[in-house]
């Protein structure tokens, strides 16, 4: 495949969301270089060079600024950044511990920085970034400390878009909302059916639903977008949730 988009650097790759963007770039020719704290990046990487993609594949900590400046320089200059990699977890507000808030700040937020930075140093001026938030930085029960980690995503986006905008580097983030990965499928049977209940669309987003708008947001053909966020959640945002045939507005 044509390298002609340059090389994209995405976090949390191995699984879900990631393993979607890193797949969707690859087919649209970008080199991409895949990271993620687990082995199987390395299979997937493997996979899409087998079918003819230019993928290469690190296993790391973001948190690891080392790691993370080594791998920029190898890999510069840099065209596309996408901050996917996160944790959550779920748990009362009178449960959370300090552990918990600090695990996702650090992860979450400080990875995210850290991985920018590192990037924009190593970026070609007009470069974009893009960092996966949530939808539920709007905010989620029992989620505290993941919200707080996501909303400061959101800010950081807004921050960095203002500082690299001398570079003519795009700083967006993308708010997805509930999306059919393993966090999913931890759920029972019940809440998934909730879940699906109040989805505006009457059905899960798919990882490629955020991976084709991480493409544009990536894309060299975005030349005035900056410092926004997509809420990519099937209209949940909306607060309206389905409804049944028999109870349809229409005639």
């Amino acid at each position: 495949m044509s390298k002609k988009l340059g090389t994209a650097v995405v976090t949390g790759a191995a699984k879900g969301i990631g393993r979607g963007i890193v797949e969707h770039l690859a087919r649209e020719g970008y080199h991409v270089v895949a990271l993620d704290r687990l082995d199987e990046v390395h299979d997937l990487a493997a996979g899409l060079r087998s079918s003819g993609a230019d993928v290469d594949s690190v296993v790391l900590d973001i948190r690891d600024r080392a790691a993370i400046a080594e791998l920029m320089l190898r890999y510069a200059p840099i065209d596309v950044i996408v901050n996917n990699a996160a944790i959550t977890s779920t748990h009362r507000f009178e449960d959370l511990t300090e552990d918990h808030f600090r695990e996702n700040f650090d992860i979450n937020t400080v990875g995210t920085f850290i991985v920018a930075q590192e990037g924009a140093r190593r970026m070609r001026n007009g470069g974009r970034i893009v960092n996966i938030a949530s939808r539920s930085f709007a905010g989620a029960p029992q989620m505290a400390h993941y919200v707080a980690s996501k909303t400061a995503v959101v800010g950081l986006t807004r921050a960095m878009a203002i500082d690299l905008s001398p570079r003519d580097i795009r700083v967006n983030a993308i708010a997805p909302g509930v999306v059919d990965t393993d966090m999913l499928h931890y759920m029972t049977p019940e809440r998934q059916q909730v879940m699906l209940s109040l989805q505006l669309l009457g059905r899960i987003g798919q990882p490629e639903d955020i991976a084709r708008a991480v493409s544009f947001l990536a894309s060299p053909e975005n030349r005035y977008i900056t410092g926004q966020v997509l809420v990519v959640d099937g209209g949940r945002s909306l607060g309206q949730g389905q409804l049944p045939p028999e109870e349809s507005v229409y005639d």
